[in-house]
C-alpha cells in the first residue's frame, strides 16, 4: 500500500463523496476513483459502498480509516523528527505529561534539557491520562511519560518522582467550604465531577469513597484537570483532585484537605526496550526535581535504566 493511496482513501472516506474529495485533493475525479479501485484490488476487499448520491464505508474501510489516520499522523511526526536530526539535533524525544504535571513539571524539565542536552528536541503532549500514555509507550508513540501509577504493562519501567494526595475542590459558596479538614464521609451526599472511568485518579477516588461507606454520585466527567475545576467553579459539583491542582487559580473554587487522604503517586516511565544513552541522560534530569527522592529505594533502583 502506497502512502498516496492511503491519503486518497482517507479524503474520500471523510468527505463521503468522490467529487468533494477530488476537489480537496486538487485532482480530477476519474483518476481518484481509479486509484481507490486499485487500492481495493490490492487489499482484496471492498472499502467503499458507492451509490449515485453518496459513499459509505464497509467494515474493512472503517478499519483502514481509523488505522490509516494514525499511520499518516505518525509518518508526519517521523518526517519532522528526521528533518530535525538532519538539521543537527542530537535526537528527538516525545514526552507525555499527566494533568497538573503538564504545567508544573514540564517547564522545569524542558528548561533543564535545554541546559544539559542542548541538541535534544523535545515534543511534548500534555494533560494525558495514564492509560493513554501506557499505550503510547507500548506502541512507541511516546518515549517518556510522567504519569500516575499503578502501571499494568510489564513492558514499562518507571521511577517514583513524588507522592501527592487528594484534596477536595469545592464551589466557594458550598457549606463544606466553611470547614477546615473534611472527612471523605462528609461528601457522601454531594454531586461529583470526576475523571474518566479509566483514569488512575478516578480509581483511587472511587476506592476512597467505598472505604468511607458510599458510592459517589457522578454527574459529569472531564479528562483535563483544568476543565474539571471549571465545572466545579460553575457549581455543577465537587471533585477530589491531586493536591498539586491547587496551582490552578479558579475564581469560585476553594480547596480543603481531607483527613487520611488517599495517596496519589507521580512517576516517570519509559519502555524497557527503549533505553538508549540519550534516554538515560534525559531521565537523569528528573533526579533534581523538587520533591524527588534523593536516594532510590530498592524498588526504584530495580526500575532504573540498565547499563549496557
Amino acid at each position: 500500500m502506497e502512502t498516496r493511496h492511503l491519503k486518497y482513501f482517507i479524503a474520500v472516506a471523510e468527505e463521503r463523496h468522490f467529487g468533494r474529495a477530488a476537489a480537496r485533493l486538487h485532482m480530477a475525479q476519474p483518476p481518484l476513483s481509479q486509484q481507490i479501485r486499485q487500492l481495493e484490488e490490492q487489499l482484496g476487499t471492498p472499502l467503499l459502498v458507492r451509490t449515485t448520491r453518496k459513499v459509505e464505508l464497509t467494515p474493512a474501510g472503517q478499519v483502514l480509516l481509523d488505522r490509516g489516520r494514525l499511520l499518516l499522523d505518525e509518518l508526519e511526526v517521523l518526517e519532522s523528527d528526521v528533518q530535525q536530526v538532519g538539521a543537527g539535533a542530537t535526537g528527538v524525544l516525545r514526552v507525555g505529561f499527566t494533568g497538573t504535571a503538564t504545567y508544573r513539571l514540564m517547564p522545569i524539565i524542558v528548561q533543564a534539557a535545554s541546559r544539559s542536552l542542548p541538541g535534544l528536541r523535545i515534543t511534548v503532549q500534555g494533560e494525558m491520562l495514564t492509560p493513554q500514555m501506557e499505550t503510547a509507550l507500548e506502541e512507541g508513540r511516546l518515549d517518556v511519560a510522567v504519569l500516575r501509577p499503578p502501571i499494568r504493562s510489564q513492558a514499562i519501567a518507571h521511577k517514583l518522582l513524588e507522592q501527592d494526595q487528594l484534596v477536595a475542590a469545592l464551589p466557594a459558596d458550598s457549606p463544606l467550604a466553611e470547614k477546615g479538614t473534611l472527612d471523605i464521609a462528609d461528601l457522601a451526599l454531594q454531586n461529583f465531577i470526576g475523571y474518566p472511568s479509566y483514569s488512575v485518579v478516578n480509581a483511587i477516588f472511587l476506592d476512597a469513597c467505598r472505604k468511607a461507606g458510599f458510592q459517589p454520585r457522578l454527574v459529569q466527567e472531564a479528562k483535563e484537570t483544568s476543565t474539571l475545576l471549571s465545572l466545579v467553579s460553575a457549581g455543577m459539583g465537587i471533585a477530589l483532585v491531586p493536591m498539586t491542582s491547587r496551582m490552578f487559580s479558579f475564581q469560585g473554587v476553594v480547596f480543603r484537605p481531607l483527613r487520611n487522604p488517599p495517596p496519589v503517586d507521580l512517576a516517570v516511565a519509559w519502555n524497557r526496550n527503549n533505553e538508549s544513552p540519550l534516554m538515560r541522560s534525559f531521565l537523569t534530569l528528573f533526579d533534581s526535581l523538587p520533591g524527588s527522592p534523593t536516594a532510590p529505594t530498592a524498588a526504584a533502583a530495580k526500575e532504573s535504566p540498565r547499563e549496557n
